[in-house]
């Protein structure tokens, strides 16, 4: 059986195919051929993806995230579809599904919604349930530096903090779209806000949601 995972990649695989390599992104300064780079490296390049998440490794992403970007784009194309090989731990079933459902489905989402003519899709609850588990997992982690404090909720009332502070600001929606506003993708995000009209507007405009 199919993983969420799997379908998100095979999806972002065919929606770069489609879009070309010179696309905007929701990926400030990338194209879809930055991003092809970069998830491509961050399954095959692991000596070089913690540079992600380490400053002292930045400088040895920036020289493979380059060598990466300058493959044609039809093999970096090719490898996201594949998938990783069989001695990374994303090649295991159940690593790709916890590591990888959100990755994909956000990246899917950053190049759709920066397209002109995007229109939402629809998601079975199924994959809106897996998605609201990784990120109730994930809030505290992608909210810690808001200026306010940030509840997130699905419109079926369940919640999680994502910050603690005043005021608060409360992000409804479905778990897809509060993934990507999480994920700090605010402006491309389909959700309702609640809260003291400042506290929303710093929230809105800040930069710090996400890792």
């Amino acid at each position: 059986m199919s993983t969420h995972a799997k379908r998100e990649r095979l999806l972002l695989a065919d929606l770069l195919e489609t879009t070309g390599p010179e696309a905007p992104t929701l990926c400030e300064g990338w194209t879809t051929r930055d991003l092809a780079a970069h998830v491509v490296v961050r399954e095959r390049r692991p000596d070089a993806a913690g540079g992600m998440l380490v400053k002292q490794l930045a400088a040895r992403l920036e020289r493979v995230m380059a060598e990466f970007t300058a493959k044609p784009y039809e093999e970096l194309i090719q490898l996201i579809r594949t998938g990783p090989p069989r001695f990374s731990p994303f090649s295991l079933k159940q690593v790709d599904e916890l590591s990888n459902i959100v990755e994909f489905y956000v990246h899917t989402e950053d190049v759709r919604r920066a397209q002109p003519d995007w229109t939402p899709r629809e998601l079975d609850p199924v994959f809106q349930d897996a998605l609201w588990s990784r990120l109730e997992r994930s809030a505290r982690l992608m909210g810690r530096g808001t200026p306010t404090g940030l509840v997130l909720r699905r419109p079926d009332g369940q919640t999680a903090v994502a910050h603690r502070g005043t005021p608060v600001v409360t992000v409804t929606g479905e778990p897809s779209e509060l993934v990507l506003f999480a994920y700090g993708r605010q402006g491309a995000a389909k959700i309702a806000l609640e809260g003291e009209e400042d506290a929303i507007a710093k929230l809105r405009g800040t930069k710090q949601l996400g890792i």
